[in-house]
């Protein structure tokens, strides 16, 4: 018997513990999914949640039932990659001859004050207390640190859902740098129609009670700060002797393989996974793909076979608008724009696909299945 134990009940853990579950059922693999909630966090709609939206509640041992999969429900307080264990905050240690990581990254809170002052969507939990307290407020200022995607989405999000507040936007770059011009004159218009206060070349050096510093000493006010503004990996990997990046990442093989110890395999946010144009960018378009290879190269080692290295390419950026707008940059494999885009009430349909509840892909995957458009992004992007 093979224990096999997966880290993380995200979008890549959940999809890794069901499909190395399948693989390895006849191969005496014993798959263990742990995380500290029995309860699975879509985490690209947490926007939608701090905006006061209800979203389907799925139970992780309900999207596992039938796999033969074991859920454990606890938090990881500690890895020891030598004994190959790993420690739970209840005193349990569950010992594991492959581990696969899939922890993700957290809100990235060096800024002083963030941990302190400001909401972030490391749980749903922090977005639901956003949520109360954006109900609370009938006018004031909401600041959104950040102008990545992230920041975007919840910006529009959060200024659509009430229109009584001053929300301001506070990023070093323009927003939706990443885009080409067409999709980011859309983005301008949105952000002038949602009334957002948009502040380029902001440095913010602190977070307060109250609002936040800028370098040179200018304060902004604030009744609710959402940070946005980068992430890292957990320093549970890095702690334990893992090989890791500058942001915590486990360094992986072309086989998604930690390089400094193979029997961990990481996936997802938590990896520094490399390709020809450069190392991935953490987002569920390869999250997802990431966890599925990692589980088929895992099966095929415990078959004696060698596993087949992980390719990937982006398609798109999809981006939404709040509620009724989005913007869709297509893109080339290296994530740069490409020239066609969609926007409007087409952008909106799009996403919605795009971005919908996994669950129909885990039914799927429990079926053996791995649905066509993630077979050809693990393929290269085509």
């Amino acid at each position: 018997m093979t224990r096999i134990v997966i880290l993380g009940a995200g979008y890549t853990g959940i999809a890794a513990a069901i499909r190395v579950a399948v693989r390895t059922r006849r191969h005496g693999g014993r798959v263990t999914l742990v995380n500290p909630s029995a309860r699975f966090t879509e985490r690209l709609r947490l926007h939608q949640t701090a905006a006061g939206q209800r979203l389907a509640d799925h139970s992780i041992g309900d999207v596992l039932a039938g796999t033969g999969a074991e859920f454990v429900r606890g938090t990881v307080t500690g890895l020891d990659a030598d004994r190959r264990e790993v420690a739970l905050g209840d005193g349990r240690v569950l010992g594991y001859d492959r581990l696969v990581y899939a922890l993700g990254t957290v809100t990235d809170t060096s800024v002083p004050g963030v941990a302190a002052h400001a909401f972030t969507y490391d749980s749903h939990d922090q977005a639901v207390r956003l949520a109360g307290r954006l109900a609370e407020l009938e006018s004031g200022t909401l600041v959104v640190a950040g102008g990545g995607l992230t920041g975007i989405e919840s910006v529009t999000e959060l200024a659509e859902a009430h229109p009584g507040l001053h929300v301001v936007l506070l990023t070093r770059d323009v927003p939706g740098s990443m885009m080409g011009p067409g999709a980011r004159a859309h983005l301008d218009r949105a952000l002038d129609r949602l009334r957002i206060e948009v502040r380029t070349g902001a440095e913010i050096i602190k977070v307060l009670p109250g609002g936040v510093e800028l370098a040179g000493g200018e304060l902004v006010h604030a009744d609710a700060t959402l940070w946005t503004a980068g992430t890292t990996g957990l320093p549970l990997a890095g702690d334990a002797g893992l090989t890791v990046d500058g942001r915590g990442r486990i360094v992986v093989d072309e086989a998604l393989r930690s390089v400094s110890h193979p029997e961990v395999y990481a996936v997802g946010d938590a990896a520094a996974v490399k390709q020809p144009f450069g190392v991935l960018h953490g987002t569920c378009q390869s999250g997802i793909p990431s966890a599925l290879h990692a589980a088929t190269a895992l099966a095929a080692e415990l078959r004696g076979r060698r596993p087949r290295p992980f390719r990937f390419g982006y398609v798109h950026q999809p981006v939404s608008l709040g509620r009724e707008d989005a913007v869709i940059q297509f893109t080339r494999p290296d994530d740069s724009p490409r020239r066609w885009r969609l926007t409007g009430r087409a952008a909106v349909a799009y996403k919605e696909i795009v971005s919908s509840s996994p669950m129909a892909t885990y039914r799927l995957l429990k079926r053996g299945l791995v649905p066509v458009a993630l077979f050809r992004l693990t393929a290269g992007g085509r």
